[in-house]
């Protein structure tokens, strides 16, 4: 029942949020409607995560049914694919066959950089090219006929789509249509992506020792607005997720008790919030800004449809 509820919050705030904005629409009300939805587009993720885990729900069929429609579909992601890739990560993290690794291995960053890469995810430009790369993949290629293109849209996209066309419909049914595109899809492509890079750098990103449980990963303590602006439904316990995978999100303050409470608490790698590790994060000097030597194919493998979401490649598409 906990995990049911925890996906009708996300929506209730979703929906809720643009009420508000409906009810006082000033530039105010919308900056902070961006970044409220946008947290819980990746609370979304977040519950499709453990839905993958198939921890969001004892009973399966249901635990299935909200990670696939009312957690992935929505996010343009697909439970069954992310599980086949992010247990990987599990079973290697921190190690050179993690397919997570190429998010950590870059840093420390400069700032310059940083601010770079923040400013491509707030203006929309992160979001835009990986729904083109995947949108253009599940197309196939151009010479095929249309027939197959569409099947293979269909395969790839089409659940997804659907969910997209749902939420566009509720918001239609309700006479205000254009929240869909104001209030649904600019914080998906702006906020959303911003702060799914915040929470990778944290979860990974120079870590102390990567052949240690306790230390390959990192937890980072949240207060009130971060919980509500960038770290939903526990996701900074990190650390926690990674000694007992099978708990899910809303038991992992109790499990970082329970460690503490049995001797773990000092061998937790733990910051005391996101401020510093950004600050840890961008020590790298500003005089070291300069282009470097790709050190992986990420951006090529996410042209061809590779993407976080767990969208796996097709050796056929372009």
């Amino acid at each position: 029942m906990r995990g049911t509820w925890v996906v009708i919050h996300a929506w209730g705030v979703i929906f809720g949020t643009m009420a508000v904005f409906v009810a006082f629409p000033n530039p105010l009300t919308y900056v902070l409607a961006v970044m409220v939805i946008g947290a819980r587009q990746l609370g979304l993720a977040i519950l499709m995560h453990d839905g993958a885990h198939g921890i969001l729900t004892q009973n399966q069929k249901l635990n299935m049914f909200l990670s696939q429609w009312l957690c992935a579909y929505p996010m343009m992601a697909e439970t069954g694919a992310y599980r086949r890739y992010h247990l990987k990560h599990h079973a290697n993290t921190q190690q050179p066959e993690d397919p997570d690794l190429i998010l950590s291995a870059p840093f420390p960053i400069t700032r310059k950089s940083f601010k770079r890469k923040m400013v491509r995810d707030v203006t929309g430009q992160t979001g835009y090219q990986q729904r083109k790369a995947q949108i253009l993949n599940a197309l196939g290629k151009a010479e095929w006929p249309l027939e197959q293109r569409l099947r293979n849209y269909w395969e790839k996209l089409g659940r997804a789509t659907l969910a997209q066309l749902a939420v566009f419909g509720v918001l239609a049914a309700s006479g205000h249509w254009y929240l869909y595109f104001a209030l649904w899809l600019v914080p998906f492509l702006t906020w959303h992506q911003a702060i799914t890079r915040i929470r990778n750098i944290a979860e990974h990103a120079m870590v102390p020792d990567n052949n240690d449980p306790f230390g390959n990963a990192r937890t980072t303590k949240a207060n009130l607005l971060e919980r509500a602006l960038v770290a939903p439904y526990w996701v900074n316990y990190h650390v926690e997720h990674h000694l007992m995978m099978w708990i899910p999100c809303y038991n992992l303050p109790m499990a970082r008790r329970f460690l503490v409470a049995n001797g773990y608490g000092e061998r937790i790698e733990t910051k005391s919030g996101y401020r510093e590790v950004i600050r840890m994060a961008t020590s790298r000097p500003d005089t070291d800004d300069k282009p470097g030597s790709v050190i992986h194919n990420a951006r090529r493998r996410r042209v061809s449809g590779v993407t976080s979401e767990g969208f796996e490649e097709n050796q056929d598409a372009a």
